[in-house]
């Protein structure tokens, strides 16, 4: 598989497809009628205007400033243009640390990659084992790795060194990431302007009261244990509503779609048919189907609204939970609550952009069944997936199938046919294979129950990341080498297997050169084209759209898809660390990867993307375990590729470096990782006394009465009586249904839920 003219090949397609793209969104970002497609961020903000309010008709459109065509490539600095403090207060701490994610992989890999090829390449392209080597398959790029080099040879002293210098490179750069970005947060968090979650915690698994309603007990109980009680809002489930709600959305604006129709053309009546997707069934006029449909659907959203508000089983055991300052609610957040400690269980609440509401609805029994059920789904669906996997790396080892099967020789004998399948086409039949993946993973942790966008992100994220370790790099290695090396697992003895597959784990580097180029050259590329929405905003302004609001809510500024894209970025971690010290020609491709990736998303959150939630990097502890995790296997895989060279000397030195890994690992979780997750009461106290200073007259009340309050219901917050009132500073007393609490024994089942009062 893939020799170097497959491999030039592979290279010169996708540099002409990534040209191409690029070409196309120079050429489209300029022209008027694009410029809310490749502008909303700016939109969003207000502070940029339509260029199609020219009166000029033609400019409306087209642009035909000839300057701006020789300009083409002026998005290039303009996207490194912006300071990282301008870009966190424009697009947020979570975009700009998730960029910093490539920059760290420049910092990582230009260092080791200019090592390993001024050093490592020299060392095993002068040795000549391959070539002495008549039973093993192989190619140009194979004699740049260690499968060139002999048995027992002093050469592989030279990669142990390099495995050396990489561990401890890695750990220099990851200490001072990981101590940037956690002072990066501390900061963000200190300097933010006010927030509703920073005062509200998120209380699950509420236990039942007999005198009680819900939202009594949660008032009872937070009013007695915690003095900085503001105020709460329960939880209803309102996920049936939701659902009518969205229905009729859809209905609104296929309705919108015919109403214009027929003002375009008002001799004929616009008609469709009422089965499945218009497809089938009575045709019926259009305009009044779907108003008496909208009609229909505003009485069952009426019913639905009367039946959530009047039944006392639509509210979940789950309420957010404000106090008055940020002091209390980082001690209510951090601690336990009751002696039951599953019960009254609270932990910081998501802001309200980033809630997902439907989980909230899940009663918390079930969700460790729920996890259960989708652990072994999990498990199920990276099993099966290694048979598409082992399909990919057929099509990559074409020589090693003519070997066993001679009679396919014909069809591939053409040397631009043969080229053009084992350099191109196995990185974009895998692509193609992954490309539904992501939603089946983001569907899996919904299932899951997790209440926030963001954990739903951070889940999915860990599933694709497990899902691309086992079956992108295990399986390709694994099933490639057993296709590649198949001839000589037939006529060999069993005890010379696994010499054959340490020789032939480095061979696999051609084929993930040529995904590195499908997938993060010219796959990047077409990120900034935004083909999808340019087709999506110009259908809806087309059909949808009478006014600027609704041309607004046309634009798809979309988000940075943290579940799928920070996955795949560890994915080339995890590889540049792997092949470092085996085959370091790989690191080029990847440090391409790295400085264009860094580039095309810089542009895309300064002018696309506007971030659904605000986290403040609370991902960072999971990307920094992911490259050791990465680091752990690249010097597992080389122990075990050294001891089939017969380096038994080796072995114990290279046993050092998993340990100390390790170590380093737990050293930097317990220096920095709590940053992450727990928020400094000290600092807590800063920004309390600062804010009553500055702003002494302040109702808090006010300002969080509807920040919690389930979507549907926002725009009649007034009248659905959402927020409880506080009880009196001045009194004493809490009150409560209760006949007598004082007369319940000691061991009473709410003892332990109230706490005690004095």
């Amino acid at each position: 598989m893939g020799s170097l003219s497959d491999i030039g090949l592979a290279a010169g397609i996708n540099i002409l497809s990534a040209i191409g793209f690029l070409l196309a969104f120079a050429i489209l970002r300029i022209q008027p009628f694009n410029d809310r497609v490749y502008f909303p961020k700016w939109y969003l903000k207000g502070t940029r205007s339509s260029p199609r309010h020219s009166s000029n008709v033609v400019s409306k459109f087209v642009n035909l400033d000839c300057g701006t065509y020789l300009r083409f490539l002026n998005w290039m600095p303009a996207a490194l243009k912006m300071p990282e403090p301008e870009l966190i207060r424009h697009a947020g701490l979570d975009s700009a640390v998730y960029v910093r994610i490539y920059c760290l992989g420049l910092k990582l890999f230009v260092p080791i990659a200019m090592l390993g090829l001024s050093v490592l390449v020299p060392v095993n392209w002068t040795s000549e084992t391959l070539e002495k080597t008549k039973a093993l398959t192989f190619n140009d790029i194979d004699k740049l790795s260690i499968s060139n080099v002999g048995k027992g040879s002093d050469r592989l002293w030279a990669h142990l060194t390099m495995a050396y210098a990489i561990t401890f490179w890695t750990f220099y750069v990851l200490y001072r990431e990981y101590k940037v970005v956690a002072t990066m947060r501390l900061n963000f968090l200190a300097l933010e302007e006010r927030r509703p979650d920073q005062f509200t915690v998120m209380v699950r698994n509420v236990p039942p009261d007999p005198d009680e309603s819900v939202s009594e007990h949660v008032q009872h109980f937070f009013s007695v244990n915690h003095r900085d009680y503001l105020s709460h809002q329960v939880v209803y489930n309102a996920n049936k509503l939701a659902n009518v709600v969205d229905k009729k959305k859809s209905l609104q604006n296929w309705l919108v779609y015919y109403e214009n129709k027929h003002a375009r053309n008002p001799e004929k009546r616009p008609t469709a048919k009422t089965g499945f997707w218009g497809l089938w069934g009575k045709r019926v006029d259009a305009i009044d189907y779907y108003k008496n449909e909208i009609e229909k659907l505003s009485i069952e959203e009426e019913s639905e609204r009367e039946l959530i508000m009047n039944d006392q089983k639509a509210i979940m055991p789950v309420a957010f939970v404000s106090f008055k300052s940020r002091w209390g609610a980082a001690v209510c957040a951090q601690t336990q609550q009751s002696s039951n400690p599953t019960i009254w269980l609270t932990e910081w609440a998501p802001e309200p952009r980033d809630v997902y509401w439907p989980n909230l609805s899940i009663p918390f029994f079930e969700l460790t069944i729920r996890r259960l059920i989708m652990a072994v789904a999990l498990f199920f669906l990276t099993f099966f997936f290694m048979i598409p996997i082992a399909f990919v790396q057929s099509l990559a080892n074409i020589e090693g199938i003519e070997r066993v099967a001679p009679f396919l020789s014909p069809l591939i004998e053409k040397k631009v046919v043969k080229s053009f399948i084992q350099g191109f086409l196995p990185g974009i039949v895998l692509k193609i294979f992954l490309i539904l993946l992501p939603t089946i993973l983001m569907t899996m942790s919904k299932i899951e129950g997790h209440t926030s966008l963001s954990g739903l992100n951070r889940k999915s994220a860990a599933k694709y990341y497990l899902f691309l370790f086992v079956n992108v790099f295990l399986g390709s290695v694994i099933t490639g080498t057993a296709f590649q090396q198949l001839d000589s697992f037939i006529h060999q003895s069993a005890n010379a297997i696994p010499e054959t597959i340490g020789e032939s784990i480095p061979m696999k580097a051609s084929f993930f050169i040529t995904f590195i180029m499908v997938d993060g050259w010219a796959g990047i590329a077409a990120e900034i084209l935004r083909l999808k929405p340019l087709i999506m905003f110009h259908i809806k302004n087309s059909f949808l759209v009478k006014t600027d609001q609704d041309r607004e809510q046309a634009m798809d500024p979309g988000s940075l898809d943290f579940a799928s894209s920070e996955p795949r970025i560890q994915l080339y971690f995890l590889l540049g660390l792997v092949y470092a010290a085996v085959t370091p020609i790989l690191l080029p491709f990847i440090l391409l990867f790295f400085g264009f990736s860094y580039l095309v998303f810089r542009h895309q959150i300064i002018n696309v993307y506007n971030q659904q939630y605000e986290s403040g990097a609370q991902f960072w502890p999971d990307v920094h375990r992911r490259i050791i995790i990465a680091l752990i296997v690249s010097q597992i895989l080389l122990m075990g590729l050294l001891s089939t060279k017969r380096a038994a000397n080796s072995t114990p030195l290279i046993l050092v470096l998993p340990v100390l890994t390790i170590w380093f690992h737990i050293f930097c979780k317990n220096r920095f990782e709590p940053a992450f997750v727990k928020f400094p009461l000290q600092d807590a106290v800063v920004k309390d006394t600062l804010e009553r200073a500055t702003e002494p007259n302040l109702d808090l009340r006010a300002y969080l009465k509807d920040a919690y309050i389930h979507p549907v219901f926002c725009c009649e917050a007034q009248s659905f009586a959402s927020m409880e009132e506080d009880v009196e500073e001045k009194n004493p007393l809490v009150p409560t249904k209760r006949t007598s609490q004082r007369s319940s024994p000691s061991n009473s089942k709410h003892a332990s839920e109230l706490g005690t009062h004095s």
